[in-house]
C-alpha cells in the first residue's frame, strides 16, 4: 500500500499541514508545544489502562466507593495489550495500550484511548499517524517497557519501520495495524481516537498478551 509521507497542504494562515488520510477535523485537538511539554510528568509509569483505571480516586469517600466499584467490574472484562507506537522528530514513541478496539470495515476504522496525562499521546497525535502492535503471552517485559518514563524505550527493542507510515512494527507480536488518525474525540478524562487502516499484517506466533484484573494472564494462566 502506497505510502503517506506525503502532506497534503495545510490551510491558509500558515496552519500545520494535515497528513494524507487524516480527518481536517482532528487538527483542531493537536496540543501546543507548551501542553506537552506540561504533560511530561515525573510518574513511573504511562500504561494506559481500560479507562477509569488511570484516574486519580476522587477525595469523597463515597465518590471514591463508587469509582473502585466501576474499576472492580471493569477489570473483570479481560482485553489484549497492546504497544501503539509512532514517530516524533524521527524518534520511535511508544505506548502500552489495554484500550483498543476494531469499529468499521467499510472503512476499515479502529480505535484506542488514551489518557489526557498520557505522556506519549500527544507526540503520537502531532504525527497524525501510528501502528498498533498486539503483544503475544512472552512480552510482558516488552509491554512494562513501553509503559516506562524516563527511559529509553527503545534502548533494547527490536523493530523495523512500517511500510505505510514508517511507525515502528515490534520484533515478535502477533499482528500489527498500520493506521492514519482518522478523528480525535474528547470523552471525559480521555480522548477516543479513531485510526484509519492503511495496512495490516499477522505474524507468527498464536498465544496472546491478556490483562485481567489488574494483571498480565495468557492463555494457559
Amino acid at each position: 500500500m502506497a505510502s503517506v509521507g506525503a502532506m497534503s497542504s495545510g490551510a491558509a494562515g500558515g496552519s500545520p499541514e494535515i497528513p494524507e488520510g487524516m480527518s481536517p477535523d482532528a487538527r483542531e485537538t493537536w496540543p501546543s508545544p507548551e501542553l506537552i511539554s506540561s504533560w511530561l510528568g515525573d510518574a513511573e509509569f504511562d500504561f494506559e489502562f481500560r479507562p477509569g483505571e488511570d484516574v486519580p480516586l476522587p477525595d469523597d469517600p463515597e465518590a471514591q466507593a463508587a469509582a473502585r466499584r466501576f474499576r472492580d467490574v471493569l477489570g473483570r472484562f479481560a482485553s489484549g495489550v497492546t504497544v501503539v507506537t509512532s514517530t516524533s522528530n524521527g524518534e520511535p514513541v511508544g505506548m502500552t495500550c489495554q484500550s483498543f478496539s476494531s469499529v468499521s470495515l467499510d472503512p476499515p476504522l479502529v480505535l484506542f484511548i488514551p489518557a489526557k496525562t498520557s505522556r506519549a499521546w500527544p507526540l503520537i497525535q502531532r504525527s497524525g499517524r501510528f501502528c498498533v502492535n498486539f503483544l503475544a503471552a512472552d512480552q510482558a517485559d516488552l509491554s512494562n517497557a513501553m509503559a516506562s518514563r524516563g527511559v529509553d524505550k527503545f534502548a533494547d527493542v527490536a523493530w523495523s519501520p512500517s511500510e505505510a507510515t514508517g511507525s515502528p512494527i515490534l520484533d515478535g507480536t502477533l499482528a500489527h495495524l498500520d493506521c492514519t488518525i482518522h478523528s480525535v474525540h474528547e470523552a471525559g478524562d480521555h480522548y477516543v481516537v479513531i485510526g484509519r487502516v492503511l495496512d495490516l499484517a499477522n505474524t507468527d506466533g498464536d498465544d496472546p498478551l491478556l490483562f485481567f484484573q489488574g494483571k498480565y494472564r495468557t492463555t494457559a494462566h
